[in-house]
Formats: structure tokens, C-alpha cells, sequence
């Protein structure tokens, strides 16, 4: 069994120990009455990575540690600021099931050994108001780090933590930074042990100092990159998220799978469609397998908000309880198949083939080119298909063709959405506000597109419920008011469509 926690702390340089000069300033922070001595502790923590320390390269962190109160296997994961999400586990003598799980994403299957060991002698001290809680933890710790390779070497320095307490306020870790800088106790340059360890004691391995391509920012291959990198990185960062069910991450990894696909797509002129075609293949293969979990999120959320607005006089029956049920059993079920997707080495692969992409990306000519003209040019084609779309999607009756041509309008206004985003740091308001003025197509659009999906969840609901011998009125009831709200966003359309098409920044992008 794993336990999750949010830690937030500041380390600092501290030149000895024993020079303790420093803390009569901190009874002087604003809600502080006292600093409490709670004496000393030995901690041993072997830390763990792959031979190219990809785990600590995303900012990662797995040790055993042994001594101290929280003893065990730990996990760290960066989270915004000072912040990191700490997943702990048992004491065990291999790496936790559990934990192992959720670095797949940052490994990609590849072996976790021992790289370093760091031995602290640790001093702490609790920072308590007047009614004796604590609001801060201090840890003054003597460090000796160990490489476990075959170099061997070692390195020594002392720190400061500053560990904000759980309920406590963050303002007073800037209070106490405050009173620490007027002591010439400055933060210290690494981030973690961990990091500072490696660097003073660990060989960089084989292939571990490769630098990835990176061109000149101001040319459209650098733009795109660096929007590629940014999305790889919301993957990686969500897949343990999504692994413990966590809310909306299914929502959220689904996104950046669609984000980097439409990118590849859109910007075929920087990355050589050649090289980068099978990863958007696989890319959609992802967000399908995720579609299942996350589409069903969003309709019980439709249908549970519909069902809940009724009057108690137009519910006939247990509807809310029937919904529940095939809640529990389609949740269930779409989750495992998020987890066997994750868990395949399909996944692996299309974790390395990304990797490979940003460390050596398939650049064409136009990459070197101006990014502002190139990202222009493809926003616009982008925009192109979704006009085109409207058109033909606008002339048709209503009916199911008509339903299927909107749902592909939608799918093009997403896609000049992100080819907008991608574009933003180089066509800067005007990709900004095409963006949005596609967002209310999209919106309109995508709850016309929930509505169908919704109209056939309802049919089957109420199929299942005739068959049990239940009442069909309050089933039929919701079907008329999903078929409803579709033909109120037909209406909408046109208009919401006119209002995005006019000019404005497409023809500032040159449109």
C-alpha cells in the first residue's frame, strides 16, 4: 500500500553545523513563539535510476531510506514551486510494485539501479506557535554521498531544509527566508541531494551528455520543438497521475496526445512527415484508448447533472440508482483499459520514439526558416479545412450525415486551436484571438457532438431499464431533452460561425 503527500521545502547553504548563530532570528518570525529542539537523527538512503538517469533528468526522485520517522521507499514528483508530490511505500529490500508502476513513464521500461548512496546526520528543530503547533520543520543536515558505480566517488557538504508543516502557511517559508538571507545564509544551488550528489560524484553515463538539436529560437523549428517538448513533458508528468485514477488526468493526458498529434500534423514543413506519421498513429492509438475512460466521465457528468435537475415527480422509477450501476461497471471497465494501455509495450515504445524525436528531430528546410511567416502559413491552411468543413457541414438537413459532418468540424476547429497555440510565441495576439474566437465553434460543436453520444447512452439505458420491467418515462424524458439541446446549438451555429469567420486576426496572420 503506497501514501501520497505534498511537501514543500527550501535547502540552504550552511557552512557547518555546528554554527547555530543563525536561529535566535527565527523566534523572531511573524507566529512563531518558539524553536524546538527535537534532537538528532541518522538517515541512510540508497537512491535509484536508470544507467542514463532518466528519472532524475524529469526531475524524479526513488530512494530506500532507512532511520529517521518515515523510513521506507519514497517517490518524488515535481509539482509547481517549491512543491513535490511524495508517494511512500514500505520498507521492502526490491523496488514496490506500486512505485515501479508509476516511473514507467520517465524510465520507459528501462532496468532501476542503485546509483548513489547519501548517509545524513540530521539536527532537527520544529518552528511552533503559541499553542504549540508546528509550523515548519528544520533539518540541519552533515551529508556524505556515495557513488554506487564503478568510479566510486564521493563528496561531503551541509544544508538547511525548510519544510513547510501540513495546513500550515507558505508565507512562512518567505518569513523565514527572510530572516536566513540577513544571516548570509543564501539557497542552495541544487535543488535536491539527489542532484548534488550526482553531480559531484557520478560519471555522466554513455549517451547521457548527447545534446539534443536546438536551433536558433527566433527560426519556426526551435517554436515547434520547444511546444513538442512541452507536451511530452505534460505525458510523462500525468501517467502516474491517470495510473491512481486521479480526477480529470485521463482528461488532461488525453489532451497532450491530441496537442502533439495535431502539431506534428500541422507543422509537416518543420518535422519531416516521414519520420513523424507513425507517431501520430500511435499518438491516436493513445488518446483512443484513453477516449474510453475520459468520454465516459463526461457523460455521466451530462447525464447524473440532467437526472439531479429534474423534479422529484418526473423521475419515475430507480433512475438515479440504474445510472449508478452502469456507472460502476463502465468506469471499471474503461479504467482497466487505460491501464492496459499504459502497461503494454506499445506505451514503452511510444515513449522512446518521443524521446528520439526531441533528441534528434527530423528537421526539414523551413525549420531554419522564419518562424513567424512558416507558422503563419500553417495556421491559415489549418483554418482552410475547418471553413471548408463549416461549409459543407452547414448545407447538409439535420440528421445522423449531418451529426457526423459537425463531429468533423469539430475535430478541425481543435486542430487550428493547437496549430494557434503552437504559433502564439511567434504571431503572438493575433494567434491568440483566432484561438479563441475557434474556441466558441468548438464548444458549441462539442456539446452538439455530447449530445449524440449522450442520446445513444440514454437508448441503451433505457432498453436495459423497459427490459427489468421499470418505467421508460423519465428515460424518454431525458433522450427529448438531449434532442433538444442538439437542435438549439444547430440554431446557434451559424451565427457563432460568423462571428469567428469575420475578419480579424486571420487576416492579420495574412488570411
Amino acid at each position: 500500500m503506497v501514501q501520497s503527500m505534498r511537501e514543500t521545502e527550501r535547502k540552504y547553504e550552511v557552512p557547518s553545523p555546528a554554527d547555530t548563530s543563525w536561529l535566535p532570528e527565527l523566534e523572531r518570525v511573524d507566529g512563531v513563539a518558539e524553536v524546538v529542539d527535537r534532537g538528532p537523527e541518522e538517515l541512510d538512503a540508497v537512491y535509484y535510476d536508470t544507467d542514463d538517469l532518466r528519472l532524475s533528468g524529469s526531475s524524479a526522485v526513488l530512494r530506500r531510506r532507512t532511520g529517521g520517522t518515515d523510513a521506507g521507499w519514497h517517490l518524488k514528483l515535481p509539482l509547481s514551486g517549491d512543491s513535490r508530490e511524495e508517494i511512500s511505500s514500505a520498507l521492502t529490500d526490491t523496488v514496490p510494485a506500486a512505485l515501479l508502476d508509476l516511473t514507467r513513464s520517465r524510465t520507459r521500461g528501462a532496468e532501476l539501479t542503485p546509483v548513489v548512496r547519501i548517509r545524513s546526520t540530521r539536527q532537527v528543530r520544529h518552528l511552533v506557535d503559541a499553542d504549540g503547533t508546528t509550523r515548519a520543520e528544520l533539518c540541519v543536515d552533515s551529508v556524505r554521498a556515495e557513488s554506487l558505480r564503478a568510479d566510486g566517488r564521493h563528496a561531503a557538504w551541509n544544508e538547511l531544509e525548510v519544510e513547510l508543516a501540513e495546513d500550515a502557511d507558505p508565507a512562512i517559508l518567505d518569513a523565514v527566508e527572510k530572516k536566513l538571507r540577513k544571516k548570509g545564509i543564501a539557497r542552495a544551488h541544487s535543488p535536491s541531494k539527489l542532484v548534488r550528489a550526482l553531480d559531484e560524484t557520478v560519471t555522466t553515463p554513455a549517451g547521457a551528455s548527447e545534446r539534443s538539436v536546438r536551433p536558433d529560437p527566433e527560426q519556426a523549428g526551435a517554436q515547434v520543438l520547444a511546444y513538442v517538448r512541452e507536451q511530452i513533458g505534460a505525458l510523462t508528468a500525468l501517467d502516474p497521475a491517470v495510473r491512481r485514477n486521479r480526477p480529470d488526468s485521463v482528461h488532461k493526458m488525453r489532451v497532450a496526445c491530441r496537442r502533439l498529434r495535431s502539431c506534428l500534423r500541422s507543422y509537416r514543413s518543420v518535422l519531416d512527415h516521414e519520420a513523424t506519421d507513425a507517431i501520430r498513429g500511435e499518438l491516436k492509438w493513445l488518446a483512443g484508448e484513453l477516449g474510453a475512460e475520459r468520454d465516459h466521465e463526461v457523460l455521466m457528468e451530462r447525464l447524473s447533472g440532467e437526472i439531479e435537475a429534474l423534479p422529484d415527480e418526473l423521475v419515475l422509477g430507480p433512475v438515479a440508482a440504474r445510472l449508478r450501476v452502469w456507472n460502476v461497471v463502465e468506469s471499471t471497465e474503461s479504467h482497466l483499459r487505460t491501464l492496459e494501455a499504459l502497461g503494454s509495450r506499445r506505451y514503452l515504445d511510444l515513449l522512446d520514439s518521443l524521446a528520439a524525436l526531441v533528441e534528434k528531430p527530423p528537421l526539414r528546410a523551413k525549420a531554419a526558416k522564419d518562424a513567424e511567416k512558416v507558422m503563419a502559413k500553417a495556421v491559415l491552411k489549418e483554418y482552410g479545412r475547418l471553413a471548408a468543413r463549416m461549409t459543407d457541414a452547414l448545407e447538409l438537413s439535420p440528421g445522423p450525415e449531418r451529426d457526423v459532418a459537425l463531429h468533423e468540424a469539430r475535430k478541425a476547429a481543435k486542430k487550428v486551436r493547437y496549430a494557434a497555440e503552437v504559433a502564439r510565441p511567434a504571431l503572438g495576439k493575433p494567434a491568440k484571438s483566432l484561438g479563441k474566437r475557434v474556441k466558441s465553434v468548438q464548444q458549441v460543436l462539442g456539446d452538439h457532438q455530447d449530445s449524440v453520444v449522450a442520446r445513444d447512452a440514454v437508448r441503451d439505458l433505457a432498453v436495459a431499464a423497459q427490459t427489468a420491467g421499470e418505467a421508460g418515462f423519465t428515460w424518454g424524458l431525458l433522450y427529448g431533452t438531449e434532442q433538444a439541446r442538439a437542435e438549439n446549438r444547430e440554431r446557434e451555429l451559424p451565427s457563432v460561425w460568423e462571428l469567428a469567420s469575420a475578419p480579424g486576426p486571420r487576416e492579420k496572420l495574412g488570411g
